[in-house]
């Protein structure tokens, strides 16, 4: 008999890579637009590296990177500022606020997924790198299509994103949610696992349509059957080399691990 006030009673999701955006393609793009426009240009790997974080930090992390640093370095016969940084956001946020009703299709399985939680009695939050201005677009054209968590919560509205655990905190206060250990924050990127785990709740990595993989929908659904194994394998390492305490292949997979962390749960409170 499992206690009720030991079970899992809210999932916190990620957004773009998690529950919309196959393959987090809108934030890729528009970093790898606003650095070529400094003569600073970016491989999609490494727009990709910090992806989960804050957008303002996303940028720092890239300039931090020991070519890009050397590229900026040798464009501008000086080392990169915060005055840098800053320019490079506010360049990098037209082109993703242009693209991002495009981008708010619920990846397959999320819809279903979501409903399955609620019936097993579970809230659902949210956090993401985006900024309120950003979600302001993002959630209705979501909500639009299916999806829309009971709670939201950008890095503006904590003043810290990933992988601070603030947000995750904010969702439990909204919710009226807490321990920690009755709630698991699910995401695509090793940021969000991070998150997860500087909160002290249970941190899922989710592999199929997240930004560690990589791939667009078609791309993903083109891998031979060799090909989806070892990639999925080498994202599923990162992800716990992160410190995560479950890795599933996609979405539909988390109803089930709920359960089975309520087993594990159940199980600790009888020992």
């Amino acid at each position: 008999m499992i206690n009720e006030e030991n079970r899992v009673s809210c999932v916190v999701f990620d957004w773009a890579g998690t529950t919309v955006d196959f393959g987090c393609e809108a934030p890729v793009g528009a970093f790898m637009k606003a650095f070529e426009q400094e003569g600073l240009p970016v491989s999609e790997a490494e727009a990709r590296g910090p992806m989960g974080l804050a957008k303002r930090d996303h940028v720092r992390e890239l300039l931090k990177l020991e070519r890009v640093s050397a590229l900026f370095a040798e464009k501008y016969g000086r080392a990169w500022t915060e005055e840098d940084v800053d320019r490079i956001y506010a360049a990098s946020v037209p082109a993703l606020m242009a693209v991002l009703k495009d981008y708010c299709e619920p990846i397959p399985g999320v819809v279903e997924t979501v409903a399955e939680l609620r019936r097993m009695g579970l809230k659902i939050g949210s956090t993401t790198g985006y900024t309120k201005e950003m979600m302001d677009i993002v959630a209705p054209g979501a909500a639009a299509r299916g999806y829309a968590p009971d709670s939201l919560v950008t890095p503006d509205e904590t003043g810290a994103g990933r992988p601070a655990p603030y947000m995750i905190f904010r969702n439990m206060e909204k919710l009226g949610i807490y321990p920690p250990a009755n709630v698991v924050k699910a995401g695509d990127t090793l940021a969000d696992v991070r998150e997860g785990k500087n909160a002290g709740v249970w941190s899922v990595g989710i592999i199929e349509g997240s930004s560690e993989l990589g791939l667009s929908r078609d791309e993903c659904a083109a891998l031979s059957t060799t090909e989806r194994v070892d990639r999925f394998a080498a994202v599923r390492d990162r992800f716990y080399g992160a410190g995560a305490d479950f890795v599933i292949d996609r979405i539909t997979e988390l109803p089930k691990l709920v359960e089975q962390i309520n087993k594990l749960k159940s199980h600790q409170e009888t020992k």
